[in-house]
């Protein structure tokens, strides 16, 4: 059987995941978190970073013990059977789909406003493009992250920039909605951070993998949360937060209160680059998750072909595009971006359970990453891991209304 190619270095992977992770969610999401935590918006950005941080450890150690593209499946598979395995590898299969398939409807959304085109038939139009070059390589697939990483970032750094002469104009502490309203925000805004974990699907096209993967995980997730804390800061600096909460398209919103009609055609221009690099990077992660899996023989056989001359898992690329155009009917982004955390955070409690399991289990097994904080064999991070997930799903459903 073909293999796929490895062809990233720790920067391209970092890229990569840096690329995901700054995507549509900053962009989407801002206004409806500012919704619950007001000016204290920036501290739900904090607590998702650290949140996030505690399950990439998990992710990395592990990562950097299997070095397949099926990720989460693996793990699961190794401490809690394959049946888990099969429905944790679906969980993150559906959790791709589902994004891919609003990001491209938001890309339609921008798009709409910008010219005016049909929103559903652009955001197919976007997926598509997006598929092809998916299937043409996964070095095509970095170069394109890498400049379309570049323009969003920029986008990113604009509203940092104004915010500065707005700094101390309002109480960053403020929490109209006290703490709760704090954590259902970084219950909602989480969204944003989804892309981290992706980053291990690239294993088997990364040089010395066992290192670059936890690297590029732990990298990627800093230097986003960074820009994040910071964005948020400018964004209710400039704008107030009870108008920042209720605007379709909030950081051009935020960009055209300090400079006017102009730079919210600019932000909003990259909003399209943002939002396209996020399904760019979700088919390609998605798609090699579909082939990893079926290598182990818990997916159909067919997803496992390898085009001989891209060296990429083609078949698997376009059935996802297939079943992510299905779902692109769905258009309720706070709804669908909390029930994607809610997958994210079932999983993440699994990969945190693995990563204890495992230790007990192959005690003696080679971990060129092994997570800081232990007690004897037990990691303590991971546990940490494993309550704030399960606090973020209590604040999930209290978003969805579920109690």
């Amino acid at each position: 059987m073909a293999r796929l190619k490895r062809a990233l270095s720790l920067f391209q992977v970092t890229v990569c995941g840096v690329g995901i992770i700054l995507g549509a969610g900053i962009y989407a999401l801002v206004g409806l978190g500012a919704g619950y935590a007001g000016p204290a918006l920036w501290l739900s950005f904090l607590i998702s970073g650290i949140i996030a941080a505690f399950t990439a450890l998990s992710y990395a150690e592990l990562s950097s013990i299997f070095r397949e593209d099926a990720g989460e499946y693996d793990y699961v598979r190794e401490t809690m059977g394959k049946t888990t395995a099969i429905i944790t590898g679906l969980i993150v299969l559906f959790l791709g789909i589902f994004t891919a398939a609003t990001v491209s409807l938001a890309f339609g959304g921008y798009f709409n406003k910008l010219v005016g085109t049909p929103i559903l038939l652009t955001g197919i139009g976007l997926l598509f493009a997006m598929t092809v070059i998916n299937y043409m390589g996964i070095k095509e697939s970095a170069t394109m992250n890498l400049i379309f990483t570049a323009i969003e970032s920029a986008g990113l750094l604009i509203i940092i920039v104004l915010g500065i002469k707005h700094l101390g104009s309002v109480n960053l502490l403020e929490m109209p909605n006290g703490m709760q309203g704090v954590f259902q925000a970084t219950a909602l805004i989480f969204f944003a951070y989804i892309g981290f974990e992706a980053v291990v699907k690239f294993a088997e096209e990364t040089k010395n993998p066992e290192k670059n993967i936890p690297r590029g995980v732990l990298l990627s997730l800093l230097f986003s949360t960074i820009v994040y804390v910071l964005v948020a800061i400018a964004a209710v600096s400039i704008m107030p937060w009870f108008d920042l909460s209720t605007s379709q398209a909030p950081l051009a919103d935020v960009a055209a209160v300090s400079l006017g009609v102009y730079a919210f055609i600019l932000l909003g221009v990259i909003a399209l680059f943002s939002t396209a690099n996020t399904v760019l990077m979700d088919l390609v992660t998605i798609s090699r998750m579909a082939y990893g899996i079926a290598v182990k023989k818990a997916l159909p056989n067919f997803l496992t072909k390898v085009h001989g001359k891209t060296k990429t898992p083609h078949v698997a690329i376009f059935t996802v595009f297939i079943i992510t155009v299905c779902f692109m009917f769905i258009k309720d982004l706070e709804k669908i971006a909390n029930i994607a955390d809610l997958l994210l955070f079932i999983v993440f409690i699994l990969v945190n359970i693995a990563v204890i399991v495992y230790r007990y289990k192959r005690p003696n097994v080679k971990r060129p990453f092994k997570m800081p904080l232990n007690i004897g064999k037990f990691p303590v991070l991971a546990l940490f891991g494993l309550i704030t997930s399960f606090m973020m799903i209590y604040f999930v459903l209290l978003n969805l209304k579920i109690f």
